[in-house]
């Protein structure tokens, strides 16, 4: 039964794994990464289809997810610098958000129904009696349809070249543009959990 149970949870962590969004990661050779101790904020930037939009475009979200990246690196030992002492490394980050296409199985087909009568003991039961039967569940082929996907570009610079020494990226649909701070803070989550220093015990 041990052994069982162990691989089923060998198989519920592949399957999680499997459906995690797939990180890019680029890094600038011969960079010792444990020099990096202090980080400020440059510029961000966000680039949408509908940028007329303001529920891209917000404080709000930009304040959720720098949260994130703070909370992120300071369990690596790297904070925020203070006052007007120049940081290890400017962090900045891009959004975009657009239009993509995915192909799909389609739903199966709702099964057909229809009321069937039943008589019992040579008596008809009320028609409210009715029961009802549905023909298999089948799928119908695939079909292309339209989603919003999120892109989130995560770099990190050096302070004293203005060099490029890391950058870490990920894709993942969209769900609720209203939540769009909280979904691109687990983007950051995921892309962090690359970076070479890794999180003090």
């Amino acid at each position: 039964m041990k052994t069982i149970l162990q691989a089923a949870l060998v198989l519920l962590v592949g399957l999680l794994s499997a459906c995690s969004p797939a990180v890019t990661v680029q890094q600038k050779p011969g960079v010792d990464f444990s020099q990096y101790r202090t980080y400020d904020w440059a510029k961000t930037e966000v680039k949408s289809a509908d940028s007329k939009n303001p529920i891209y475009k917000s404080t709000l979200n930009d304040e959720i997810i720098q949260n994130a990246i703070s909370s992120e690196l300071a369990k690596r030992g790297i904070r925020q610098a203070q006052g007007r002492t120049k940081p290890d490394f400017y962090l900045t980050y891009h959004l975009y958000i657009e239009e993509a296409e995915r192909t799909v199985a389609n739903p199966p087909a709702t099964g057909f129904a229809y009321p069937y009568a039943m008589s019992y003991r040579g008596r008809f039961l009320p028609i409210n009696y009715g029961y009802f039967y549905s023909s298999p569940f089948y799928n119908t082929g695939y079909r292309t349809e339209t989603y919003q996907e999120g892109t989130m570009i995560l770099d990190f610079v050096d302070a004293r070249t203005n060099n490029l020494v890391w950058r870490g990226s990920v894709a993942d649909p969209v769900g609720n543009p209203a939540n769009i701070g909280s979904e691109f803070a687990k983007s950051a989550k995921d892309i962090l959990d690359k970076f070479p220093v890794a999180e003090k015990s």
